[in-house]
């Protein structure tokens, strides 16, 4: 199975070209009773799960104690909305890349979603370049890259307020690549960004492999990072750039201050994700062992 890079930007890729006219281009279960504030998860994480029998594993992670999922979409909004209704969940959130923007808005008011959510927007930009016949190379994270990410992004979030929902950038490791003057493009995205227009869900497990601390983050900016996504990486990981996921409590991060200055911050939802490969348990597993870490934390 593919990772969730390599997905997403082949995911940029089928859903880009949708949207370039919009933009001016052209076991036994172990039930857990919720309590505190919700907690979801990224449906990405329990895909291979979840296209063996969608409601079936559904209905695990209501049972686990989920009750949010953050989507993709990989049939219909339909229907996933209804297998959603059925299992009691709901999704706050989705990501559109497998889409493409315009069939984003429409599927995010399909599931009732509130913010609609980019996983690798300067992938994005590559490929609309290229579709429109413009050289294309992979993006370094630059000063400039930076400054044209943040044009877009309020664009997107212009669309999106339009819309009636809440564009929202999701970061990998590499928004955290120094662009000089002390700054990183994460940082030059904060501040180029219309605060209304544009928010975050921070990756916490990709901006500790970026090199910073995700409470930092959170702490340095109330207010402008409403979703995260609590990851972890096995210890080694980024040799020969390889990024093998952890379940949460078993990698190198502790999630205690980061939840603290997350909730301070003004977060209102945390999804689990976890990288793959999924040969210690399955997604499932995983995903209970997540949930049992960070529910005492919520």
């Amino acid at each position: 199975m593919m990772n969730r890079r390599q997905f997403l930007a082949r995911s940029a890729l089928f859903g880009s070209a949708a949207w370039l006219t919009t933009l001016g281009a052209p076991g036994k279960l172990l039930a857990a009773t919720s309590q505190g504030k919700p907690l979801g998860i990224q449906l990405y994480m329990v895909l291979k799960a979840y296209q063996d029998d969608p409601m079936g594993a559904l209905k695990t992670l209501k049972a686990i104690g989920y009750t949010e999922i953050e989507a993709i979409v990989t049939s219909t909004a339909k229907t996933l909305r209804d297998q959603l209704n059925e299992t009691g969940l709901r999704s706050p959130s989705m990501h559109f890349d497998s889409l493409g923007f315009e069939a984003g808005i429409d599927a995010a008011h399909t599931l009732g979603s509130q913010f609609i959510v980019s996983s690798m927007l300067p992938e994005i930009m590559k490929k609309e370049q290229a579709a429109k016949g413009k050289s294309a190379p992979d993006p370094t994270y630059s000063l400039d890259e930076a400054k044209r990410a943040a044009e877009y992004a309020n664009r997107l979030g212009e669309k999106a307020k339009q819309a009636g929902l809440q564009y929202a950038y999701h970061n990998h490791h590499l928004e955290f690549t120094d662009v000089g003057g002390g700054q990183t493009f994460y940082d030059v995205l904060l501040k180029e960004t219309d605060h209304k227009l544009v928010q975050f869900e921070l990756d916490c497990g990709w901006v500790h492999a970026g090199g910073k601390n995700p409470a930092d983050i959170f702490k340095a900016n109330p207010g402008r990072i409403p979703l995260m996504h609590a990851k972890d990486f096995l210890p080694g990981a980024n040799d020969k750039n390889n990024y093998p996921g952890a379940e949460l409590g078993r990698g190198t991060l502790d999630y205690k201050p980061i939840m603290a200055a997350a909730d301070t911050s003004g977060l209102k939802h945390c999804f689990v994700e976890q990288e793959g490969p999924f040969d210690r348990m399955s997604q499932l597993d995983a995903a209970r062992v997540d949930f049992t870490y960070l529910r005492p934390m919520r």
